[in-house]
């Protein structure tokens, strides 16, 4: 992993390499990357707004961020800028950045602190980009307890998410983690680098992998060996919201462990998902299978449970505020770099705003908004008295 460690998001967009010719060059790159992170954490979503947002602020930005000449950067340079960007340097910049920020919080006084940190693995296609002929789909790491993304790769052209998995995980000391995947990820070689590289796997099994779906089926047709009572065997929670009652059952069997085909595994898992519609009564249940390399006597099957249903903090709280409240999925941008580059800084922007105690990003956008002052030294481009 970068070795670097920056003091503020500002000083990790401006520490990479220039890509413009050294020619022509009218701005520091430094300032021209600070503005559009501004930019983005004011709310605007698309390089043209970006640039808007630049041009309609020149004079209280100038006044703030003193560039030389008093000039800032058009539209265009703004375009050209995402277009250009080196995004592999950009996303390690940023995950050191993240990284200064992941240091887990100290419990409340009485309160334990959770045994495993759950690290979800998930990709996510940037529909906007490939609507408009682009092929940018990306895979991306996020801790599960404050939404936090360690990292994120692009799949190469040709290839999928299996392939992008061990790069984005790739060097990590995943000591005292727990990485959950879907099924599309449930692959015997990314489950042995996780144990590997120090960490345990829970991955969910569908029928995409009939063989193994089978014998994880097996030991839930009959009443499995009884575990001691200190781990209980399964458990259930419940759930009210959305016009929903939802209940989630979870079972566990260690009858597999050493005689599976699969890395080290400790338990299979099988899930029930029972959903009631309070307005109709319809009733909709789903059961999904698991293995994970966590044995019973690491693990209740309550933590269990809590890092299968953690593994959606991906999806709910970073991929869907990419796309409803940063505008991704809606954006035009699909030359270059510029997806990949924006999708690293919103990316960035969601980690800083989760460490800052933001829960509603739509709220904080609004808040950094309504001054240019407040998103730069959200940023840290501006000194805390400025």
């Amino acid at each position: 992993m970068d070795a670097r460690q920056y003091s503020s998001l500002a000083a990790a967009l401006g520490d990479g390499p220039d890509p413009r010719h050294a020619r022509g060059k009218r701005h520091a790159w430094p300032l021209v990357l600070t503005l559009i992170g501004a930019a983005l954490a004011s709310g605007q979503q698309g390089v043209r707004a970006i640039g808007q947002w630049v041009e309609e602020r020149a004079e209280e930005l100038v006044a703030l961020l003193r560039p030389p000449r008093a000039r800032l950067p058009s539209s265009a340079t703004v375009r050209r800028a995402l277009r250009a960007v080196d995004v592999e340097a950009l996303e390690e910049r940023v995950a050191a950045f993240v990284h200064g920020l992941t240091a887990p919080a100290a419990p409340a006084r009485g309160a334990r602190a959770p045994a495993w940190a759950g690290l979800a693995v998930d990709g996510k296609a940037v529909r906007g980009a490939n609507r408009h002929g682009a092929s940018v789909h990306l895979v991306g790491l996020v801790r599960h307890a404050d939404a936090l993304v360690l990292g994120q790769v692009r799949v190469a052209a040709r290839s999928n998410e299996i392939t992008a998995a061990p790069r984005l995980l790739a060097g990590r000391d995943l000591g005292g983690a727990v990485v959950t995947a879907d099924a599309l990820l449930t692959q015997r070689a990314l489950a042995a680098q996780i144990r590997r590289q120090g960490g345990h796997y829970l991955m969910v099994v569908k029928e995409n992998q009939p063989a193994l779906h089978a014998a994880l089926h097996r030991p839930f047709t009959e009443p499995p060996p009884p575990l001691p009572s200190d781990r209980a065997e399964r458990v259930t929670t419940t759930e009210q919201g959305h016009g929903r009652l939802e209940t989630r059952t979870l079972e566990r069997s260690a009858a597999l462990a050493g005689q599976l085909d699969w890395p080290d595994v400790g338990q299979v898992l099988r899930r029930t998902y029972r959903a009631v519609d309070l307005a109709t009564g319809v009733v909709s249940e789903e059961v999904t299978y698991g293995v994970t390399s966590l044995r019973p006597e690491e693990a209740s099957a309550a933590a269990v449970e809590a890092l299968w249903r953690g593994h959606w903090t991906i999806e709910a709280r970073v991929h869907y505020v990419r796309d409803a409240t940063l505008g991704e999925d809606a954006g035009q941008q699909r030359a270059g770099n510029a997806p990949q580059a924006l999708a690293a800084l919103r990316n960035a922007l969601l980690s800083l705003l989760r460490h800052r105690g933001w829960a509603n990003i739509a709220d904080a956008l609004r808040h950094y908004g309504a001054y240019a002052q407040r998103a730069l030294r959200l940023l840290g481009a501006l000194p805390a008295g400025l």
